[in-house]
C-alpha cells in the first residue's frame, strides 16, 4: 500500500472533496480569509463599484455601467496571493504511542495533515513541510503540484518516532528560516515545557505566520480509563512511576483540562487558533467540524 493510500484513503478523498462541492465558503472560511489583501488591481475577482475619479486607469472603467447609467464608474478588485502553509510535524518517540486505537498519535497527525495538504494543493496553494524531534529534521519547501502530496507523505511514512523533543527551539528556529508570510501548521501532543511551547508560537505570530495549533493525544491521555495500579512510562525519558489511577484520575483530569484552557486563551490571545484533538475522532470529522468552526470567526 503507498503512503497516499494509507493516510488519504478514497472515502476521506471524497469527503475533502465534497466539502468543497457542499460548501464553497466554508473552504474560504478556512484559507481565503488569508487571501484577501489590502491591494486592488491584482486579481480577476471583482469587489465592488465606485465613481470615477482623476487619475484613475481608464481600463478599470465599466462601460456597460456607463452606457445604462451615462455615469462613470470604476470597478474595484479584491487581490488575492497564495497561502503558503508548513506542517510542523512532531516526531518525537512519544508521538508513537496508543492504548486501543489503531491509530498512534503520529499516524493521526499523518492522516490529519494530508487532508489538510490534499486541501490545499486542491486550491492551489504551496504547502511545506518541516519534521522535528529534539531537532530539525527533514524540511520540504512549499510547493503547489500535486506530486507534493506524495512528497510529503512519503517523508511522514518513512519518519521513525524517536527521542525527546524540544518544540520552543525547533519554533523559534523554523521562524528564522521561513521569513515569507504563511500558515503554521503544528502537529504535536505537547509533551513538554508549556512555557516553552507559548514564547516559541508568540514568536511565530510577531514573524506575521498565522498559526493553527493542533494538540493531538491519545485517546486514553483524555479519558485516562486505567484502574489499579498503573505503571507510568514517559517514552521520551524512559522514566517509570508507579500510580493508583483512581486515586490520581481526578488530578489528572483537573491538569489536562487546565493545560487545554491555557493553551485556548493563550491562542486566542494571540490570535491563532488551537484545536484540541484526540485519536477517537475521525479526522475527517474533525477537519470538517474545525472548518465550520473557523467560518464561524470570519
Amino acid at each position: 500500500m503507498t503512503s497516499s493510500e494509507q493516510y488519504l484513503k478514497p472515502e476521506v478523498i471524497q469527503n475533502i472533496a465534497r466539502l468543497d462541492l457542499r460548501a464553497k465558503f466554508i473552504v474560504e472560511g478556512f484559507l481565503s480569509g488569508l487571501h484577501t489583501s489590502p491591494f486592488h488591481g491584482f486579481s480577476v475577482e471583482f469587489s465592488e463599484h465606485r465613481r470615477y475619479n482623476p487619475g484613475d486607469d481608464p481600463k478599470d472603467i465599466d462601460w456597460q455601467v456607463f452606457a445604462r447609467t451615462d455615469r462613470i464608474y470604476v470597478k474595484r478588485y479584491q487581490a488575492e496571493t497564495n497561502i503558503t502553509g508548513y506542517l510542523l510535524m512532531d516526531v518525537s518517540r512519544s508521538m508513537d504511542y496508543t492504548y486501543r486505537q489503531k491509530l498512534t498519535k503520529f499516524d493521526y497527525a499523518i492522516c490529519l495533515g494530508a487532508a489538510i495538504a490534499y486541501l490545499m494543493i486542491h486550491q492551489q496553494d504551496p504547502v511545506g513541510l518541516v519534521t522535528f524531534g529534539e531537532k530539525l529534521l527533514h524540511s520540504l519547501p512549499a510547493r503547489s503540484r500535486r506530486s507534493q502530496l506524495g512528497n510529503i507523505l512519503t517523508v511522514l511514512q518513512q519518519a521513525k518516532p524517536q527521542g525527546e523533543t524540544n518544540i520552543g527551539a525547533n519554533l523559534k528556529q523554523i521562524a528564522s528560516m521561513i521569513r515569507h508570510r504563511s500558515l503554521m501548521m503544528l502537529m504535536s501532543d505537547l509533551l513538554t515545557d508549556p512555557d516553552e511551547v507559548i514564547d516559541s508560537l508568540r514568536m511565530l505570530r510577531y514573524a506575521g505566520h498565522d498559526v493553527i495549533l493542533f494538540h493531538v493525544l491519545d485517546e486514553a491521555e483524555v479519558t485516562f480509563p486505567f484502574s489499579g495500579s498503573v505503571d507510568l512510562l514517559d517514552p521520551e525519558s524512559n522514566e517509570n512511576q508507579i500510580v493508583d489511577a483512581a486515586g490520581i484520575r481526578g488530578d489528572y483530569l483537573d491538569a489536562l483540562n487546565e493545560l487545554r484552557t491555557r493553551y485556548k486563551e493563550v491562542c486566542f490571545s494571540l490570535g491563532a487558533d488551537y484545536v484540541a484533538l484526540d485519536t477517537s475522532m475521525p479526522f475527517d470529522k474533525a477537519l470538517t467540524e474545525y472548518l465550520y468552526q473557523r467560518q464561524a470567526r470570519f
